[in-house]
């Protein structure tokens, strides 16, 4: 039996993140990692696909992929080969727990068991595959097995305009695929403000995508393609962990339920106030991105050393980015969802084309919509801080380096900046960041 401070199972974004942070705190970790370190992310999802975002053809981005990635696979492996961390590379499940009558829970691996007073979930997602006919059929693949083509489809149907759709069909209609988007929804990207998605949508159609919308795909037979994309999003990763040993009832999507703390929501109460179980990233269902994972990671920790934590409100407002050519970002409600809730808002407008380095730059298509709380109702939302006027409640945004200006705006919105204050800060001229302060200025 080996005893550690911490336990954490998974080594993506969030797992290694944890492990790094509790072992720098003086905590000795022991991590369980069955498949390459680094998660999907880096292995199989964000990293490769950005390789291809900024490649110009098929070729160029399986070289670089092929360099990039373990090149930063072996900066994780270095991570965790700090001396407080132990990395076991092979998967973990939860022993069965008797209720009351042990302190803690033990994990088996290659028949050895480990135990810890704190344990870490963090697992990530994978495919959901929707229960389409013919989806066996070898031409269809998910993310994974489309960046292992070693050639270049002629044809490419995607099924899923969610940001992996979206993602994949700008770089695969680059790299000169024909490609076909299949989408059940209405609109593209229902993360995003529809307004902003709509006028990504179009503007990518007039680059000769093709969006067939309010489509339902019933039989993969039915699509005239080389290669299909089941690009239908991604369901937690929990199987073969015998959560039903913790007392572990997953939510409707296939999530780990966890409080607003991140600890794992469990039937079973155990003989030790210092036990508890934390699920972070993907597992847990509430925000699947990486980021996302690594926040929580430092988050988790925090409490486990007792160490104070950054604001918890700073976990909510979450930015958020689709890689497309231009790319989309967005942070804070859609217009919408501010409707919806009947959150009193003005929505405040700039256009690319209206600034000097996004003509420079030959990159005028794109679209910024600000979202502040009206000045003249002298309150915000409750949950946004303090009472501001014209409080920043979100932006979103397409057009050459979105992101980048989306994240300004994340940083705003933590600092509970109002309007006026955006509107007072200087900006660099010439560049994209004006965009925002032009917002500011409407």
């Amino acid at each position: 039996m080996s005893k550690t401070d911490l336990i954490v199972i998974g080594a993506g974004p969030g797992g290694y993140r944890a492990a790094e942070y509790a072992a720098k705190q003086g905590l000795k970790v022991t991590i369980f990692e069955g498949a390459d370190v680094g998660g999907t992310c880096l292995n199989v999802g964000c990293i490769p696909t950005k390789t291809y975002v900024h490649s110009k053809t098929f070729e160029e981005a399986r070289e670089r992929m092929a360099q990039v990635v373990p090149q930063l696979r072996a900066g994780v492996e270095g991570i965790l080969s700090h001396p407080n961390i132990t990395l076991i590379r092979e998967n973990a499940h939860f022993e069965n727990l008797t209720e009351g009558t042990v302190p803690v829970v033990r994990i088996q691996a290659s028949g050895e068991s480990y135990e810890a007073d704190n344990i870490i979930i963090a697992t990530g997602s994978e495919t959901k595959w929707l229960p389409i006919k013919g989806k066996d059929d070898p031409r269809v693949v998910d993310s994974t097995g489309l960046l292992q083509l070693d050639t270049l489809p002629k044809r490419l149907a995607i099924i899923g305009a969610g940001v992996i759709g979206m993602e994949f069909a700008s770089v695969f209609h680059r790299f000169g695929s024909e490609v076909t988007v299949i989408e059940y929804l209405k609109e593209c990207l229902p993360a995003l403000d529809s307004d902003i998605a709509k006028r990504l949508r179009k503007y990518l159609e007039k680059q000769g995508i093709t969006f067939k919308m309010k489509t339902a795909v019933e039989d993969i037979a039915d699509l005239d393609a080389d290669v299909i994309l089941m690009a239908t999003g991604r369901k937690p990763r929990t199987e073969g962990l015998n959560l039903e040993a913790l007392g572990i009832t997953l939510a409707p999507n296939g999530a780990i339920s966890v409080d607003d703390d991140f600890e794992v929501i469990t039937r079973f109460k155990v003989q030790s106030s210092k036990f508890k179980v934390f699920a972070i990233g993907d597992v847990n269902g509430r925000q699947m991105l990486a980021h996302a994972a690594e926040a929580q990671a430092i988050y988790v920790v925090n409490q486990i050393v007792n160490q104070k934590s950054a604001n918890r409100k700073f976990l909510d407002i979450m930015p958020a980015a689709i890689f497309t050519t231009p790319e989309a970002a967005c942070v804070g409600p859609t217009e919408d969802q501010l409707k919806e809730q009947g959150i009193p808002y003005v929505c405040k407008k700039s256009f690319w084309r209206a600034n000097g380095k996004a003509l420079a730059m030959n990159a005028t298509e794109g679209m910024l919509k600000l979202f502040v709380s009206p000045p003249e109702l002298g309150g915000v939302p409750e949950g946004r801080g303090g009472l501001k006027n014209g409080l920043i409640l979100g932006c979103h945004a397409y057009g050459a380096h979105a992101a980048d200006i989306v994240q300004e705006v994340s940083v705003l919105m933590c600092k509970h900046t109002t309007i006026d204050e955006l509107a007072d800060m200087v900006h660099i001229h010439p560049t994209l960041s004006e965009i925002l302060k032009n917002a500011a200025e409407t």
